[in-house]
């Protein structure tokens, strides 16, 4: 059923299936495209003027702020480099927005969604602006060019997946937890262009580097605390996060992966039994240790993602090549920002990294420990005591991390936040309580990142400690005029306190709006106003924003909406679109009548067809969701596409040598801004 549903969407290869899992939601997807066109736009620029920069200018220092303030303007960005406006009411001062938003009143923007990462050290392109490290073939690093990212991963970080040591102390818990937070606090959407800025050339297509591609060159022969150690004291920081930790860092989980060949992604969330199966395995069974010679096994460097067809990815490579891609400096750069002496000759790399043979291999390829790139470099260190990290990473998690919690007003140790009833019941709880209390297991370990046997260290869910809610009971003073006004359809209220009074902040569920007063609060006399209505929206009359695409029709629902299709027509899984019986877009003037203020015209990327050559030369072009003949081939000669860093390719013959196409992460962008 699976694999069905991704032919539908239109899903022939691994890395349109990695792209499809990072595609963001609508405003994260608005803001990306804006950046990437003030990027063209001020590269334009930079030609136009014949700009003559250094590498350590930027060419916007070159531009007036008028002229940057027009391009951020006509490119959509400025709206979005505008500091947000912050509610001041009780609501927002108790709990965080989901965005993240205001959580600083003096720095609206710091640690919120939809805003680029954080510097820690300036950006290293080769062209001061945009081009990654290795962009450019005859670039030359302390006089040696940059070795390519797959001949990195295939002689220093591969592994067979017979090779492995499993971890003695931590689960495989450890590893999925990690995903999951890895994913919620620096998660990026990829660039929305699927062809090269100059020219047009498609992504998939091309091997030759041209923003937003960057393609890998294959030779396809073959075919926290757990984490770096205790946390120190509090300080006043900036939480964002920042772009050696999320590109970099905070990825030495997928050394601790283990190749679970059994378990075949992405029908892996149609596992027979559901979830409990997956957490009990995910319990009981060890993490893959991290061990020098072993840092990552070929399910994830020669079969990352494999479909019915024979295309695949290489993790390592996506990694290796994001930070290129992200601008992050090389490896003793970071040493040295986190207080670590540089390692410049075989002895110095020797006492960072015991492994002789590891060694000699980084040195061998990188021919400078100044060029090595910081996530291998990081990734290769001995370990720090009761860690799993070594000293660089260790650094930079934790500064990360702590940066997260100290910047965080809304932290739940701050003594504002919670009563110290309320601290002390949440101090009860534990990953392992959640587990009990969201699925069907009834014995868990007491530490759910601690690998154990099943049954024997296991224990009954009945004696796992959990939260007692009766510290959250809310009183009120027995002289109270007001109590609790009735419910309102279609919407509810919270209770909050604001100088002393009890107060009522409503709010209306999905696809309704408040009419009436927002907030109420407690007097003498009962509440101040009455309550306010909750009134349906009518999405379909939103002729600046419609809801669903112009081939489909939209039909007014209480709290919502519907698109409708006409015969032969269907719905697409985006519930907007209509799409025929092969998952291709339907004709809007063919499929309904025009919608006026309803439509807009089909995007042009619903129209867009890939062009491709096959073995013989012969140029054809296919839609994009087409599922019959399998998976276009390459016009790049006996190169061919495979394993992308971190959006678009296709791998082929795995005798054949391949090249595989990276679509640039977008957060890097704005850096312009």
């Amino acid at each position: 059923m699976c694999h069905r549903n991704l032919k539908k969407r239109g899903i022939l290869s691994p890395a349109q299936l990695l792209s499809f899992s990072k595609l963001p939601e609508p405003t994260s997807g608005v803001i990306a495209r804006a950046a990437e066109i003030m990027e063209t736009s001020i590269q334009a620029m930079k030609r136009k003027v014949n700009l003559k920069t250094q590498q350590s200018q930027h060419p916007t220092d070159a531009l007036s702020e008028d002229l940057l303030s027009i391009i951020a303007n006509m490119s959509g960005c400025l709206p979005y480099m505008l500091p947000p406006k912050c509610p001041n009411t009780c609501l927002a001062n108790k709990y965080r927005p989901i965005t993240g938003a205001c959580n600083n009143r003096d720095h609206p923007r710091w640690g919120a969604s939809n805003t680029a990462l954080a510097r820690w050290l300036p950006p290293v392109y080769e062209d001061g602006f945009s081009q990654p490290r290795g962009w450019n073939p005859g670039f030359l690093y302390n006089g040696f060019p940059l070795p390519p990212v797959r001949e990195v991963t295939r002689h220093v970080i591969q592994v067979s997946n017979e090779v492995v040591t499993d971890d003695d102390r931590y689960s495989d818990l450890l590893m999925a937890w990690g995903q999951y937070i890895d994913h919620d606090i620096a998660f990026t959407p990829q660039s929305t262009s699927k062809a090269a800025f100059g020219g047009g050339a498609d992504c998939q297509m091309t091997c030759e580097n041209q923003n937003p591609c960057f393609p890998i060159q294959v030779s396809f022969r073959k075919r926290l605390p757990a984490v770096r150690g205790p946390y120190e004291a509090m300080t006043p920081r900036q939480p964002t996060v920042s772009n050696v930790f999320s590109t970099a860092a905070f990825r030495f989980g997928h050394a601790t992966i283990h190749p679970l060949q059994e378990l075949s992604l992405p029908c892996a969330w149609y596992f027979p039994g559901g979830l409990d199966p997956l957490i009990r395995g995910l319990l009981a069974r060890p993490a893959k240790l991290q061990v020098q010679d072993q840092l990552m096994n070929e399910e994830l460097t020669e079969r990352l993602f494999v479909l019915s067809n024979s295309s695949t990815l290489d993790l390592a490579s996506i990694n290796l090549q994001r930070g290129r891609d992200h601008g992050l400096p090389g490896y003793n750069e970071w040493r040295e920002f986190c207080g670590l002496p540089r390692l410049e000759t075989p002895a110095d790399l020797s006492t960072a990294i015991t492994s002789r043979s590891v060694a000699d291999k980084i040195l061998d390829l990188y021919k400078h420990p100044d060029n090595v790139d910081v996530w291998l470099g990081g990734l290769a260190e001995n370990f720090l005591p009761r860690a799993r990290t070594g000293p660089l990473f260790a650094c930079l998690i934790g500064k990360q991390m702590k940066a997260l919690r100290d910047g965080d007003w809304f932290w739940w140790e701050n003594s504002h936040v919670f009563t110290d009833a309320q601290r002390r019941e949440l101090e009860k709880h534990s990953l392992s309580r959640v587990i009990c209390d969201n699925t069907g297991l009834t014995r868990v370990p007491v530490d759910a990142f601690q690998v154990g046997k099943f049954p024997e260290d296991f224990e009954s869910c009945d004696s796992i400690p959990g939260v007692n809610l009766e510290a959250w009971r809310e009183t009120f003073p027995q002289d109270d005029k007001c109590g609790f006004p009735e419910s309102v359809e279609n919407g509810d209220f919270v209770h909050c306190e604001e100088s002393g009074r009890r107060v009522l902040v409503y709010s209306c569920r999905h696809g309704y709006e408040l009419q009436g007063r927002e907030q109420l609060t407690c007097t003498q006399e009962g509440w101040d106003f009455q309550p306010p209505l909750c009134k349906d929206v009518n999405e379909c009359a939103d002729g600046a924003h419609p809801p669903c695409h112009a081939s489909a029709r939209c039909r007014n629902t209480k709290g919502g909406f519907q698109c409708l299709c006409a015969d032969p027509y269907e719905l697409g899984d985006d519930g907007r679109t209509c799409v025929d019986k092969h998952g291709r877009l339907a004709v809007a003037h063919a499929a309904l009548p025009p919608l006026h203020s309803h439509g807009a015209g089909p995007s042009p990327d619903n129209w867009t067809r890939v062009s491709h050559r096959t073995r013989t030369g012969t140029k054809s072009t296919l839609p994009i969701s087409e599922t019959g003949g399998g998976t276009p081939e390459l016009g790049c000669g006996k190169h061919q596409a495979i394993g992308t860093s971190p959006q678009r390719a296709a791998a082929q013959d795995s005798e054949q040598e391949s090249a595989g196409m990276e679509g640039r992460d977008t957060h890097r962008l704005p850096r312009a801004l």
